[in-house]
């Protein structure tokens, strides 16, 4: 995919979605970088993997699942104290998706 197929628009979703504010001048900096990453992989998509066995961990651990057994709560006046905004007994976070956005 050439830097010319990725129209400043697409740029500035990309970066949308990855919470990031764009100038003109970074948007057309990373243009040609971001189509780059896009060639880079859409060539992966290339490969023959015939018979290749997926790599599921690189040190040949394995997960340990331990019970899930409740410990002690924070207080909640500790909680509150921590939060950068609160509402009563609730913390107030930041909104994440936009008119009921996603990708």
């Amino acid at each position: 995919m050439a830097s010319h197929e990725l129209s400043p628009e697409y740029v500035r979703k990309i970066a949308r979605l990855a919470r990031l504010e764009l100038s003109d001048g970074e948007v057309a900096r990373f243009q040609p970088q971001l189509a780059a990453v896009l060639g880079y992989v859409n060539r992966l998509s290339t490969l023959n993997l015939e018979g290749v066995e997926p790599l599921t961990n690189v040190a040949d651990a394995v997960n340990r699942l331990d019970d899930d057994v409740p410990g002690p709560a924070l207080p909640i006046a500790a909680l509150l104290k921590m939060a950068p905004e609160a509402h009563e007994r609730f913390v107030r976070i930041p909104r994440v998706l936009e008119d009921g956005g996603g990708a």
